[in-house]
């Protein structure tokens, strides 16, 4: 830690409450790195060593315990000096999922393992959860870890991990206790994607590329140091990452007419010749709930700087594959002939994972696993109706029944 750092670090309290004093802070942290003339990545491990990375978290570790929304008053600071950021879309499970679950469940050692590098980029996450015989029922995986000395044997399948081909660590879940049901029995982990074990395979989707992997895990090695949480407790360890998984994909911070609706609507205003009454009132429709989904996630931000994320996050999610989906379709409707063009359909593997980007064809294309990824739009109601309005629950006739005895 910098000594400009320390000194940041022993006046924390006083930051608290205070956006006077980030943006103190954050102007001695311009001044003493000008972004002009530092490398980019001293300039980040500069900026996580004074507690402005992500401010809510822990001094020492990239915050200062202040408020959550007072990252913005930072942010807007960084911004108008030019200074580099993280590149976030690049990490965004590292930062939006990994992160937060190390936080809350890891050892001091893990957090200083492993919270600085994700948040600077120099190591991206991936995560290591759905199998092909348990995607919507995560909870019956089959993937193995064994203990052996002081760590841990794994073999299995996982399946649509996002960014294996470019991650450097994998979150994991995998079954350590065979002999219980399968909620009890399931550990959680970090895995090192350079093991010789890895084996990551692309999965080429409809739009072209091949975002998405499988990944073989064949006698993967994992020290015992590289658990996270309780052996048997990795199942209310990965809550943690799945709630924070549905708020980062369904309360993404946007703009107004923001996100998939603003290039519709800049077609809609640049090329009158297209309008037609039945669209014009599909899209004030599909406008005007997207304004909705953006203040409701903005809310629900707001709510995060209170705890944890709960249950909520899977309504948010839900609206987002809908009026992704709609808007989508609405767009290729809209362009007529020109919404069939497709631009390549070359077989690429990106480095990030990009909703709205490319043309009308890709958008609406890649709208379709939005009700797939991140829960799928069946589960997360069955999350809604009974964590959030309280309905009965669906009968379980697997909850008592150990995994090993269980139909597959």
């Amino acid at each position: 830690m910098t000594d400009a750092a320390k000194g940041n670090a022993a006046g924390a309290g006083a930051a608290r409450t205070d956006a006077a004093e980030l943006v103190r802070r954050t102007r001695e942290l311009l001044a003493a790195y000008p972004p002009a003339s530092t490398d980019r990545l001293d300039f980040l491990r500069a900026r996580f060593d004074a507690g402005l990375a992500w401010v809510h978290y822990p001094v020492g570790l990239g915050g200062l315990d202040a408020p959550r929304a007072l990252q913005a008053a930072v942010d807007a600071e960084l911004a108008a000096a030019g200074a580099p950021d993280n590149d976030a879309r690049r990490n965004g499970i590292g930062l939006g999922m990994a992160a937060p679950t190390i936080l809350k469940y890891g050892t001091p050692e893990q957090h200083r393992r492993f919270l600085r590098p994700l948040w600077t980029g120099e190591e991206v996450w991936c995560q290591l959860f759905s199998e092909p015989g348990a995607g919507s029922d995560l909870a019956a995986l089959g993937t193995r870890a064994v203990r052996e000395g002081d760590g841990w044997v794994v073999n299995g399948q996982k399946v649509w991990t996002s960014g294996a081909h470019n991650a450097r660590w994998a979150i994991l879940i995998a079954r350590t206790d065979p002999t219980v049901p399968k909620h009890a029995g399931i550990t959680y982990f970090l895995c090192d994607m350079t093991d010789p074990g890895v084996d990551v395979r692309p999965l080429r989707q409809i739009t072209g590329e091949a975002e998405f992997n499988e990944v073989f895990l064949t006698d993967v090695r994992i020290p015992d140091a590289h658990r996270l949480g309780e052996t048997g407790d990795g199942w209310r360890v990965a809550q943690t990452t799945l709630n924070n998984e549905r708020v980062a994909i369904g309360g993404m911070r946007l703009p107004r007419e923001g996100g998939m609706i603003e290039p519709v609507a800049k077609t809609w205003r640049e090329r009158p010749e297209l309008r037609t009454h039945e669209l014009h009132q599909r899209l004030l429709k599909l406008w005007v709930e997207s304004e909705v989904s953006r203040l409701t996630a903005d809310r629900l931000r707001q709510q995060l700087s209170a705890g944890q994320p709960g249950p909520e996050g899977a309504g948010m999610k839900l609206a987002f594959a809908r009026l992704n989906q709609e808007i989508s379709g609405l767009e290729v409707e809209l362009l007529g002939p020109e919404g069939l063009l497709y631009d390549d359909w070359t077989m690429r593997r990106p480095e990030l994972v990009d909703f709205t980007g490319r043309e009308a064809g890709y958008r609406y294309l890649r709208a379709k696993g939005n009700s797939i990824e991140g829960g799928t739009t069946e589960v997360l109601l069955n999350i809604v109706a009974e964590r959030v309005l309280g309905l009965p629950a669906e009968p379980r006739t697997d909850k008592n029944v150990a995994w090993k005895d269980l139909a597959r």
